[in-house]
């Protein structure tokens, strides 16, 4: 089967879900709406599922020894949309990662491949996920026991990227970033702002460790093992003549390299506690999320690249690149890689008229022609793997 022709025969499918799913954004673990349209679709496909978790699907057909999961993540940003689509989100949330199109390419590779699964000498697994943007989701659904029952052999995930032509990005080894986000809280002593002998200021504090903080990266870490770090929120005082007694710090370290994602985890706490000690006041430390980078089997990857490459030859439209830049952003299918061999592939979906947005940006514009390029890929892999050369 040509599997991008077939993409293109159910592009209008995919498209009508991903609007109607853009229209309804669900945040975080409260996606009842998007899980249930997930299971209408697959009930008309006749594909059978349960719900691991609360508002999440893992969907299974085929027979045969080995197994290979699918995985889309569902939810939506807490980001209010800026755009004037005709199917702009209908509340303050909105899809702008790109989960909508996740799910329809999700639902359309179920389709093609389920219409050949008879010739499929294996077991698709279809992982709907919740909870990526918090990344908590694939963490629950692995400790509910999806990658069992059969085990699952291999694992593909395709994202969307807005700032790449239309086409499929592919690469060998690190392909995404580790994620830790922390809390910091400064405990200080406060006092009138006219008089501060008699306190401890808990703002002035938490900026010197924002600034400290940065020493880890520029001075710890070597330059081909780099990282960075952020703090992206701080919080402290209620009035300007209040010198305030409490400041909460909360930031994000991303990196590629596994070593310096533990160095980093263990200086900060270390460097904000001596930091506050030198201002006579106190810390405590709080890791929110601990997600490794993504690196891509190379043996999977050797594979993805001879069937990718066997579509291009035969679609001359199909865009494939390979050996593309990583993102510097993470996803919590890491939790899946560490565990299973994997692929992290990137969807371009830059548009070809007007100013262009990044992802998780109000403004963001999404090319729909790029909806081809998910089921395109991961059938083709899927295909390959139950039933190709390799077989």
């Amino acid at each position: 089967m040509n599997f991008f022709e077939k993409s293109n025969e159910i592009k209008e499918y995919m498209i009508d879900i991903r609007r109607r799913i853009h229209e309804n954004p669900e945040l975080a673990f409260d996606l009842e709406d998007t899980s249930k349209l997930v299971k209408e679709e697959l009930d008309k496909l006749g594909i059978s599922y349960t719900s691991p978790i609360e508002n999440s699907v893992l969907a299974s057909f085929g027979k045969g020894d080995r197994t290979i999961l699918l995985r889309a993540d569902m939810d939506a940003l807490p980001i209010e949309e800026e755009n004037d689509l005709a199917f702009k989100s209908k509340n303050q949330c909105g899809h702008m990662c790109g989960h909508d199109f996740h799910t329809a390419m999700l639902l359309g590779t179920a389709k093609i491949l389920k219409e050949i699964e008879e010739d499929l000498d294996g077991v698709v697994k279809l992982m709907f996920q919740p909870a990526e943007e918090i990344l908590k989701g694939s963490e629950k659904m692995i400790e509910a026991g999806i990658l069992d029952n059969p085990k699952v052999d291999r694992a593909v995930m395709v994202h969307m990227d807005t700032t790449r032509p239309v086409g499929i990005y592919i690469k060998d080894g690190a392909m995404a970033t580790s994620n830790n986000n922390f809390r910091i809280r400064v405990e200080g002593k406060s006092c009138h702002g006219a008089m501060p002998e008699n306190g401890i200021d808990a703002a002035f504090v938490a900026s010197q460790i924002v600034n400290g903080l940065q020493e880890i990266v520029s001075r710890e870490l070597s330059f081909t093992k780099g990282a960075v770090l952020t703090t992206g929120h701080i919080k402290a005082g209620s009035a300007p003549n209040i010198i305030p007694d409490k400041a909460i710090i909360e930031g994000t370290c991303r990196t590629y390299h596994e070593e310096s994602k533990k160095h980093i985890q263990k200086r900060i706490p270390e460097l904000s506690k001596y930091i506050a000690k030198a201002y006579r006041a106190d810390s405590t430390f709080e890791i929110l999320s601990d997600v490794p980078a993504i690196i891509n089997d190379k043996d999977f990857y050797k594979d993805a690249i001879r069937v990718l490459e066997n579509v291009k030859e035969e679609n001359k439209d199909f865009n494939l690149i390979d050996d593309c830049e990583a993102v510097t952003a993470s996803d919590d299918f890491a939790n899946v890689a560490r565990l299973v061999p994997s692929l992290m592939l990137m969807v371009g979906c830059k548009v070809e008229n007007g100013e262009v947005y990044p992802l998780h940006n109000g403004k963001a514009i999404f090319n729909e022609d790029s909806i081809v390029y998910g089921p395109t890929t991961m059938a083709s892999l899927a295909y390959d793997y139950l039933k190709g050369e390799n077989k």
